[in-house]
């Protein structure tokens, strides 16, 4: 009888099935125990971590509400701008200084609504409506607060320190004037006895012609004395003056048409070179052709007959640059420092106010002069304005 082996194998081969079963079945109950070990340290590192964010999210809420109250607080103003130049965000200081609502409105719309520029880069005054609100000058900074675009802008409110300075300016001429008085009561008394004396020669029995010569000798004294007496008032004012917008190319041509005839009389050639390209500045027209005819009269008066006066202009990195040089005489070293000092004057018949009113009126426009001088070879004054914003 022959027996088949693969019916007496099966009991074995299933014998083994349930063994392999079962080791696979307990596997599988340590993996599933693992996995929720797992599970287990993954919700508690979870929550560790939410309660991080939370713990973050309360300290970024706490100082969010610190910046507010801090912006609320602070005495200047502050906007943000975002891509597009929109206000987005404004504290009280910038809605009371601009005096009007801002959240939403393009900043440049408000600044040509509400600000009006001065001779000084960056400050600007607030127009006010009605006698209730003066006017106020601020100054506007600005700086980028992202990568993708938008600015936050610091207004100051720099009134009551302007006018300080104006005052401490007017106290350092006033305090120059005194320390000088004397030698300013003889300027004028010299003028005015010449006048006395030509004038009490009128009283006699004179021809027509001497009547006439000394009349026109005391009218001439009289006008010397009025222009020193202009020139001292607009040194104690400090050369204030409008905030109208000059074309550098017409205050150069009113200047040529002044002074040429004179350069002529003097025997000088007189060259003016405009390259200010249609440049602007702003300010006062009669404080700044008064300056230019000041330094011109200087230069025209330090040249012998046969020099050159040059009277240039150009504009560079923001600023307009006007040059007046000459051939003249030159300035010796040790004199050049105290040219702009108020009644310093190295001529007899000189008042010593002019170079100090050119320098307040530049100071006044926000720019500045500088002297360049070689004995013998003649001088070069430039001056600085910042273009017309």
């Amino acid at each position: 009888m022959t027996v088949r082996t693969d019916t007496i194998s099966k009991p074995e081969e299933l014998q083994q099935a349930f063994e392999l079963f079962n080791q696979v079945s307990e596997q599988l109950t340590g993996a599933y125990a693992d996995l929720q070990k797992q599970v287990e340290q993954l919700n508690h590192e979870l929550a560790v971590a939410n309660g991080e964010l939370r713990h973050q999210l309360e300290e970024k809420e706490r100082l969010s509400e610190r910046l507010s109250r801090l912006l609320a607080a602070l005495p200047g103003g502050v906007v943000v701008l975002d891509v597009e130049g929109r206000v987005v965000e404004a504290n009280p200081a910038a809605l009371q200084l601009m005096d009007e609502p801002l959240v939403g409105e393009p900043w440049q719309a408000v600044c040509a609504r509400k600000l009006k520029p001065t001779t000084v880069p960056g400050e600007w005054l607030v127009e006010q409506i009605g006698a209730s609100h003066p006017s106020r000058r601020v100054s506007v900074t600005a700086s980028s607060i992202s990568e993708q675009g938008g600015e936050i802008l610091l207004i100051q409110d720099v009134t009551d320190a302007y006018q300080m300075q104006e005052q401490l300016q007017r106290h350092k001429r006033l305090s120059s004037m005194g320390e000088m008085v004397a030698g300013l009561a003889h300027q004028l008394r010299t003028p005015l006895a010449a006048a006395l004396l030509y004038t009490s020669h009128l009283r006699g029995e004179l021809a027509v012609e001497d009547r006439t010569r000394f009349a026109d000798k005391a009218l001439a004294r009289l006008h010397s004395l009025e222009q020193l007496i202009k020139d001292m008032l607009i040194f104690v004012r400090g050369g204030q003056g409008g905030q109208e917008c000059i074309v550098a190319q017409a205050l150069l041509n009113e200047v040529q048409q002044v002074m040429e005839p004179q350069m002529a009389q003097h025997s000088l050639l007189f060259v003016v070179e405009d390259n200010s390209g249609g440049a602007l500045v702003r300010g006062s027209r009669e404080a700044l052709a008064g300056a230019l005819a000041n330094l011109l009269t200087n230069a025209m008066e330090a040249c012998s007959a046969g020099g050159r006066v040059t009277l240039t202009a150009r504009r560079t990195d923001g600023w307009l640059v006007i040059s007046v040089a000459d051939t003249g005489k030159g300035i010796r070293q040790e004199l050049q420092d105290r040219l702009f000092e108020p009644f310093f004057t190295t001529r007899t018949d000189g008042t010593g106010l002019g170079l100090a009113i050119v320098r307040e009126v530049l100071q006044m426009h926000g720019g500045e002069v500088s002297v360049s001088s070689r004995e013998g070879e003649g001088s070069e004054f430039c001056l600085k304005l910042p273009l017309c914003q």
